[in-house]
């Protein structure tokens, strides 16, 4: 048993996605565990994926940048355990192995190629506390940049969960932007990739008749990604963006709807111009717009509740979770200090 003078260990995720690289490390505490260092990067590992197949090298050496700074704060925070996860853009890149062995090289960082559903379920366990009655069921979309995972979750009650089913789309922000553009309502390019995004929905909404159940208002609908939080952040006119303000808020589903048609009306430059956007995002938070539009052509729930966590946070807890059940807070897992 831990004496109560020793530290709580150090725990740190890495979730490196099609867009996005991103890094928590925390410490666990009685109900769950304080964020000591968070780090994100928009690196665009998948650029240029969907044409080439493959991984290009000025993606990878900026994902690699960002992986070393990823190693830096782990080693200076002294974590114990780690893990690191990929996602869509080295689960299709025909070189993806070979990036995992220059990333291992290059940080000391290991990367998991993790399937479609662990994606799904991690991204469930992360946004679990935001999962609240009187609702009995959920539906939970994570908007990627090379794919979308949605669930359909039961609320088991104390943060607990059971998958019904799910589904990956093979959408996300960064594929969808290369073979449409940036989207804009003029050129019919944001309703060609509603259209698209929602014809590969369908038959879910077939097979289970979400939206009359929708209608029981038992089912609460959740967003995890950054098109959600850009969009909430936009929505509340932040100055800048603030996790605090976005990351569990409630948003009237059709106000999102119409803020997104709005973003689709101009141009990207003047989407660069909200501090919220910026020009990382400019070119790609319609693509996410567009499918989150796709969603609620199915589902259209009066209320939608933001989540700025997911994958980082299912990983952290699943980490603890091991943790606790074999007794282990030296193991170090994915990761070794250089």
């Amino acid at each position: 048993m831990q004496a109560a003078s020793e530290p709580a260990p150090v725990y740190a995720a890495i979730d490196l996605g099609t867009n996005n690289c991103r890094l928590l490390i925390a410490r666990p505490v009685r109900d769950g565990f304080r964020v000591i260092e968070a780090f994100s990067r928009i690196v665009r590992l998948g650029e240029g994926l969907s044409v080439s197949g493959r991984l290009s090298d000025a993606a990878m050496a900026r994902t690699i940048e960002a992986l070393k700074i990823c190693s830096e704060k782990m080693a200076r925070r002294g974590v114990s355990s780690a893990r690191a996860v990929a996602t869509e853009a080295c689960r299709r890149a025909a070189n993806g192995n070979e990036f995992l062995h220059e990333v291992k090289t290059a940080t000391g960082i290991s990367l998991d190629i993790i399937s479609t559903a662990e994606e799904a379920r991690l991204a469930l366990n992360g946004c679990a506390p935001l999962l609240e009655p009187p609702h009995r069921e959920a539906i939970v979309f994570d908007i990627g940049g090379g794919s979308t995972e949605i669930l359909w979750a039961r609320l088991l009650g104390g943060g607990r969960t059971d998958v019904i089913d799910w589904i990956s789309l093979p959408f996300g922000v960064v594929n969808l932007t290369e073979r449409f553009g940036p989207g804009d309502i003029q050129s019919g390019s944001y309703a060609q990739m509603i259209d698209l995004v929602a014809d590969e929905l369908r038959p879910f909404e077939v097979k289970h008749a979400l939206s009359q159940k929708l209608l029981s208002g038992q089912i609460q609908v959740l967003g995890t990604s950054g098109t959600v939080t850009t969009l909430a952040g936009v929505h509340l006119n932040l100055p800048r963006y603030e996790r605090r303000y976005v990351d569990g808020c409630w948003l009237e589903f059709p106000t999102v709807i119409e803020q997104s048609r709005r973003l689709a009306s101009i141009s990207v430059p003047e989407r660069a111009l909200h501090p919220c956007i910026g020009e990382e995002r400019a070119d790609l938070v319609v693509a996410g717009c567009a499918i989150l539009e796709a969603l609620y052509r199915f589902w259209p729930a009066t209320r939608l509740r933001v989540a700025d966590r997911g994958v980082r946070e299912g990983v952290l807890v699943e980490l603890m979770g091991q943790r606790r059940q074999i007794g282990d807070g030296g193991r170090h897992n994915g990761w070794r200090r250089r």
